[in-house]
């Protein structure tokens, strides 16, 4: 069946956008095809630094023939209803009458002719290229259109023929061109395959995929012939690969004047500056080379290319160096005070008064840190922030808390302090490491809970896709801090203790929503926070929805632990068939207390009961009650479900020979306090109404 191949060249599309529009284009011509009842076999989308291109396998030479029917007006109606009904139809349409529900209508049968796919095609093209949006595009020359570049031509062939799809002034050929530089000349391509081939031959790799995988084996081979290794980096390498059409990979060498600046800081100019792989020794240090990825092949084997770039690499250190020796001059206790310039957010103060939040927050917080040493941690949070205005995080914003460790510990600060200062901004993702020194894991929890609190106190929460100051990952990082670390401690005080700080200091009373809305709101949504964080390890989100519905179930460590239990309860028989019996009672008890208009939570009276089925629930109440009751004081909540087991066989003895809703009303309010107490007993647990199943 015939193909369609499309591809858009242009100048330089950036690496970041690449993934993204090949992505877009894929769909937008999928979602196209199936609009004009084409139907393919596959669609595959390629990128390269200046070509989109797009190959559609197993599409048929014209659309399928379909038959449309139009309701007309009823036999009998006006002439000039059925006139208008005439004029809308097309040539050939025919006009027949059918039984509609004991009425008679007028009924139009259209015989529609598919169109030749290749005439189809110009519009879907078109109209999916047109749709392509990017995050910055630009116009050229005196064309109107945008595009992520300026446009230099477009291939397009279905069955081998051109197919005339325009943007702007570009029009469609069958032809493209090579490598910018190593073979530019024009050439015609009849396919895909042929495409691909002439296009390697033209110096272009045109798989995204298999350029990282030449660029990642060239790079460790050129590494392990001088006994080095590249440092891992993903996202460079998916940059690299990006950047270049044809990978040449090389080696250059660093000067060993650089070398006793911070590894990080000279791992940071060659990535960001320059992209440049570092490489690393035998014993895991930085080594005095760099791995580079040219998009050239020259005569010499590139020595002219590796020469010009370690000039550049020269230049770029020596401004590092600078920042180095320049910021040891002065402490970092002396530029905190710098801080008061620099705006945290216009509604919540400067990062000066950040750092003083903090540093009170992280202080109360040490009293549920084991080891956490009070005077350090004040110390630590004093200095977090001090390094924003060195030279260095500067010109490196990346290095921010590892720059400020080097300085403390220049300075003499205790070592601790020096790495909670690294640390505090971490965990910054799932994949990060998470802080587990008493210090820093003080400093870290109060950084983040501080932003969580002012920025729910200024209503602006995260909404949808959209969480511009990151607040999903500080409590995500806030949960990982306290669940690894095992502490105890109540989110719904500690929430209440920064809303407190600010309003104590600096903020007055610029907060329109009460500290309790705040906390409350908070802990609902580190409840969906837990929710994505424990998903990955198959906890159920019922369950973590069933606990965080307890009143006063603040600990996230308690809670976990509770999940666990009442996992393990609802599995079992007697759990699944208590939870049964459980919706039984709710339900009765929310239909009779709306129909009464009270609430039958009181305790029931043992001397109204009539049955001994009634009587037995009753006693076995009163005694599970009290152990599932002294188990949750102790924190047992294994023991808690198994006392709640003990209710499996009364309940079920209940529910089979007893009539809650009886014509006497004193039993039956009596029976319905029974059931009240079966809901309470287990909601001390859990609220079981969120339990699925």
């Amino acid at each position: 069946m015939p193909e369609l191949l499309l591809e858009i060249l242009s100048e330089e599309i950036p690496a970041r956008m690449q993934k993204r529009a090949a992505e877009d284009l894929k769909r937008l011509v999928g979602a196209g095809l199936k609009e004009a009842q084409l139907d393919f076999q596959s669609i595959n989308a390629f990128v390269t630094p200046r070509r989109l291109a797009l190959v559609v396998t197993g599409l048929p030479e014209a659309q399928p023939d379909i038959k449309e029917e139009k309701k007309g007006p009823q036999v009998g109606a006006p002439e000039q209803a059925m006139a208008g009904f005439n004029k809308s139809l097309p040539d050939g349409a025919v006009v027949e009458e059918r039984d509609v529900k004991g009425k008679m209508f007028h009924f139009a049968v259209i015989d529609k002719k598919g169109g030749d796919t290749a005439d189809v095609l110009k519009d879907v093209l078109g109209v999916a290229v047109n749709a392509m949006a990017w995050p910055k595009s630009m116009r050229w020359g005196a064309e109107p259109k945008r595009w992520v570049r300026p446009m230099h031509s477009i291939l397009c062939l279905f069955a081998g023929k051109p197919v005339a799809v325009a943007y702007g002034n570009v029009t469609a050929a069958d032809s493209t061109s090579g490598h910018r530089f190593l073979k530019p000349e024009p050439f015609k391509v009849k396919d895909f395959a042929d495409y691909k081939a002439k296009l390697f031959d033209a110096k272009v790799m045109l798989d995204a995929d298999e350029r990282r995988t030449l660029i990642h084996r060239n790079a460790d081979d050129l590494a392990k012939s001088t006994g080095l290794t590249v440092r891992p980096d993903q996202g460079l390498l998916d940059e690299v690969t990006g950047l270049v059409e044809w990978p040449v990979v090389l080696m250059g060498d660093i000067d060993d004047a650089f070398m006793d600046v911070p590894p990080e800081v000279l791992i940071a100019a060659m990535r960001g500056h320059q992209k440049y792989f570092s490489l690393l020794d035998a014993d895991g240090n930085l080594a005095p080379k760099f791995i580079m990825v040219a998009n050239m092949e020259t005569d010499d084997d590139g020595k002219v290319i590796v020469a010009g770039n370690e000039r550049v690499l020269r230049a770029r250190l020596a401004d590092a160096r600078y920042f180095w020796d320049q910021d040891r001059k002065v402490s970092l206790a002396s530029r905190a005070p710098k801080l008061q310039s620099i705006v945290f957010h216009a509604k919540l103060g400067t990062l000066d008064e950040k750092v003083d939040r903090i540093q009170a927050l992280a202080t109360e917080l040490a009293v549920h840190i084991p080891d956490a040493d009070k005077d350090r941690v004040r110390s630590a949070a004093r200095l977090a922030k001090a390094d924003l205005v060195t030279g260095m995080v500067a010109e490196f914003p990346e290095l921010q808390g590892l720059m400020g460790r080097y300085y403390a510990l220049n300075d003499g600060e205790n070592e601790n302090v020096a790495d909670a200062i690294a640390e505090h901004y971490s965990p910054a993702g799932p994949n990060d490491m998470c802080p587990s020194k008493p210090v820093s894991v003080a400093v870290a929890l109060a950084d983040k809970i501080d932003s969580l609190v002012g920025f729910w106190a200024i209503d602006e929460k995260p909404t949808g896709s959209k969480d511009p100051f990151a607040l999903r990952r500080a409590a995500l990082g806030v949960i990982r801090l306290i669940v690894e670390n095992n502490l105890r401690l109540s989110l719904f005080n500690v929430f209440g203790t920064a809303f407190d700080l600010y309003l104590k200091r600096y903020m007055g009373k610029a907060f329109a929503i009460p500290k309790e809305n705040v906390a409350v709101d908070l802990l609902a949504f580190f409840g969906d926070r837990l929710i994505v964080q424990q998903k990955e390890l198959g906890t159920r989100d019922d369950l973590i929805k069933a606990v965080f519905s307890v009143k006063g179930e603040h600990d996230l460590v308690r809670a976990l632990a509770r999940v666990e239990a009442l996992g393990d309860f609802v599995a079992s028989d007697d759990g699944a068939n208590l939870l049964t019996a459980y919706s039984r009672a709710a339900n009765i008890l929310k239909i009779e207390e709306k129909k009464d208009g009270v609430s039958f939570d009181a305790k029931a009276d043992e001397k109204g009961l009539v049955e001994a089925d009634e009587k037995a629930l009753f006693k076995t109440l009163e005694k599970s009650g009290k152990g599932c009751a002294a188990a949750l004081a102790e924190e047992d909540f294994a023991t808690a479900m198994s006392e709640l087991a003990k209710l499996r066989g009364p309940v079920d003895a209940f529910f089979d020979t007893v009539t809650v809703n009886c014509d006497e009303a004193a039993l039956r309010v009596n029976r319905l306090k029974l059931l009240a107490g079966i809901r309470k007993v287990m909601e001390d647990v859990a609220d079981f109404s969120k339990v699925e199943g």
